[in-house]
Order: structure tokens, then C-alpha cells, then sequence
């Protein structure tokens, strides 16, 4: 059963970041689920993507529990909520230490790596010296390559999921038009602590062009009164996704986490993406899904190339990049033979 609430950690050392600066008070947020078994050896760590939060069994259903991918009857389940988030983790919501006020838009840069310092930091503080599973999809792809990277002997198994190594053109292009709507909300602009809503509407209708497809549009969206003038589905269903992750989410995290996106290059400073792949020791099963625009399956190909033991598997979906998150039964049956040997 899912917890309620995260427990939270609150770190005892500033955080020294990649871009400069530093969080001299920070905490992160984190969900287990499972019971560590006596060798510690069955942990599987889950790193979320841009909009989740820590507890896995509220946005990837399906994946975590008896009998599924992540078995909770087997496997020590754990994900931690990333800083510059708004689910708990150190974020632009949080109080600066220094002005006694949110930080909203002097949050600091965080980067992939940055993140991934956090989680190391963590996985100190629980005593965890052996990840069995490493796994993301999207962001928490990206977070998996970098810690693998970065910590080579403490996977098993990674499996980034609908990811890549660097962050593309097009995905930074896709970013910057979001924070372009969130600039435009003088609500976002003026640093109102709940600025923003109009903002993150728009950029979360954008974001969805990218995160599906015409094919998938044309299927689900498509109005069967063929004398409509106005009022379509496919306007209201853009509509409604902004609204609800309006509710749900922040515009300053949106702002900042988009940012994160874009400085993702795990070859920076390592001589390139083939000198830094080639470091990852972890048997690596690198899924795509045939129909993502935003992370296109060569991206995947790629890393799986690039490693030293990597595979490459691609998911048939319908569904774009969010396939990550729907096709859970084709992912089940491509990690679970391998993971369970």
C-alpha cells in the first residue's frame, strides 16, 4: 500500500552545485515501498520524470507491487522526489535560508548532475551500497545514464527509458517555447508564489504535441460532428490538460525543471558522449517507443551502443513518448525475464 506521505531528509552540508552556486539548506522527499532483504542486494531505484513526484504507484500504475515489474513481495523499491520540483524536495518554493523568502526565480540552476548528487547522498544515508535495478523514463532516464556514470559498480541492471545522453535541439526548442508562455503570465513574471497559472496552461498544451502525436490526436480527438464550427475536442482536451496540471503542479518548478532538461549532456567535460557511456559497467536495457517525436528511438540505439553491455528493445505504441507510462505491460515483459535471472 502506498504511503501517504514521503519521509523527508533534511541533509546536513550545503549543496555545492555544478553551475556555481550553492543550497546552503536543502531536504529531499522519498518513497520505499518493499522490505530490503538480508544480503541488501534487491533494491530497485526508480528516478521520476519532469512532473511526478516520489511515490511511483501515483503515476506510473501498474509497475510497482505482488507480482509486477517492481514486486514488492521481492524487491526494495525507492524514488526520490528531485530538487527543483514542488513535491517536497528543495525547490524554488522553498524558503531561502539568506532572504527568508521563496526563492521562486533566484532558484538556482540544477542540473542532471546535480540531481544525481542528491540521490548519492541519499543512498549513503540509507546504507544502500547495491542497486539491483536502475530505472527512469524521460528525465529520470537521463538521471539513471548520469549515476551510472558517475557510480559504475553499484548497478546491476540500468533501464532508461524513452531518453537519451544530451539533450536535443528539438527538445530544447520545445522547452524554451513553454518558458516563453510562462513568460508572458505577468502573474509568473511579477514572482507571485502562485503566479504562473495562466502560464502553465499554455505551456503544458505545448508540451503535449511533443509528448504524443498527430496519429494519436487524429485517433482520440477527432470530432465526429462533421458541420462543427467551433468548441472542438481536440481544443478542449488541450484545455483540460493544462487545467489539471495547473492543480496539480507549479509554474516556478515547471520553469526550473525545463531548465534541467536543456544542460543534460553526460559527455560534458568527459571527452563526449562515447568516452562517458563507455564507463557505465551496468548490463543496460535501453527501451524506445517507435512513435516518440520528442525522444526518438535512434536516441536509445545510441546509448545502447555506446555502453559496454547494452541492448536496445523498441516498444510498438501508439502513444508517443508517453508510452513510457502506458505501455506497462510490454515493458513488464521486456525488463522482467532479464531483471529476475
Amino acid at each position: 500500500m502506498t504511503q501517504l506521505e514521503p519521509h523527508i531528509f533534511e541533509f546536513p552540508k550545503p549543496l555545492q552545485l555544478e553551475g556555481g552556486a550553492v543550497l546552503p539548506k536543502w531536504q529531499v522527499a522519498f518513497h520505499t515501498f518493499g522490505s530490503l532483504n538480508d544480503t541488501l542486494d534487491n533494491v530497485i531505484w526508480v528516478c521520476h520524470a519532469l512532473t511526478a513526484n516520489s511515490d511511483v504507484y501515483d503515476w506510473w500504475p501498474g509497475m510497482v507491487g505482488p507480482g509486477c515489474l517492481m514486486d514488492t513481495d521481492k524487491y526494495f523499491i525507492i524514488c526520490a522526489n528531485i530538487p527543483g520540483s514542488c513535491y517536497g524536495t528543495t525547490g524554488p518554493l522553498s524558503i531561502d535560508s539568506q532572504t527568508r523568502k521563496p526563492y521562486l526565480h533566484d532558484f538556482p540552476l540544477i542540473t542532471v548532475r546535480d540531481i544525481v548528487q542528491v540521490l548519492m547522498e541519499l543512498r549513503k544515508f540509507l546504507g544502500i551500497k547495491k542497486i539491483h535495478l536502475g530505472i527512469g523514463g524521460s528525465l529520470g532516464g537521463q538521471q539513471i545514464l548520469e549515476w551510472a556514470i558517475q557510480e559504475p559498480d553499484l548497478f546491476r541492471y540500468i533501464a532508461p527509458v524513452a531518453t537519451n545522453a544530451k539533450a536535443s535541439a528539438w527538445g530544447i526548442a520545445f522547452n524554451e517555447a513553454q518558458r516563453m508562455a510562462l513568460q508572458s503570465d505577468e502573474t509568473f513574471t511579477d514572482g507571485q508564489v502562485d503566479g504562473g497559472s495562466k502560464g502553465i496552461r499554455a505551456a503544458r498544451a505545448m508540451a503535449l504535441l511533443s509528448y504524443r502525436n498527430r496519429n494519436t490526436y487524429q485517433k482520440t480527438q477527432t470530432d465526429t460532428d462533421e458541420e462543427k464550427l467551433d468548441d472542438f475536442k481536440a481544443s478542449s482536451y488541450q484545455q483540460y490538460q493544462g487545467q489539471k496540471l495547473d492543480r496539480r503542479f507549479n509554474a516556478f518548478s515547471y520553469f526550473s525543471l525545463s531548465k534541467t532538461f536543456d544542460s543534460h549532456n553526460v559527455g560534458r567535460n568527459r571527452g563526449g558522449l562515447e568516452q562517458a557511456l563507455g564507463k557505465i559497467k551496468a548490463k543496460t536495457i535501453a527501451v524506445g517507443i517507435s512513435s516518440d517525436l520528442l525522444f526518438p528511438p535512434e536516441e536509445q540505439k545510441l546509448i545502447a551502443d555506446l555502453v559496454q553491455d547494452g541492448t536496445f528493445y523498441e516498444i510498438d505504441s501508439f502513444y508517443g513518448h508517453d508510452g513510457f507510462l502506458i505501455e506497462v505491460e510490454s515493458l513488464t515483459k521486456i525488463l522482467k525475464p532479464i531483471i529476475n535471472d
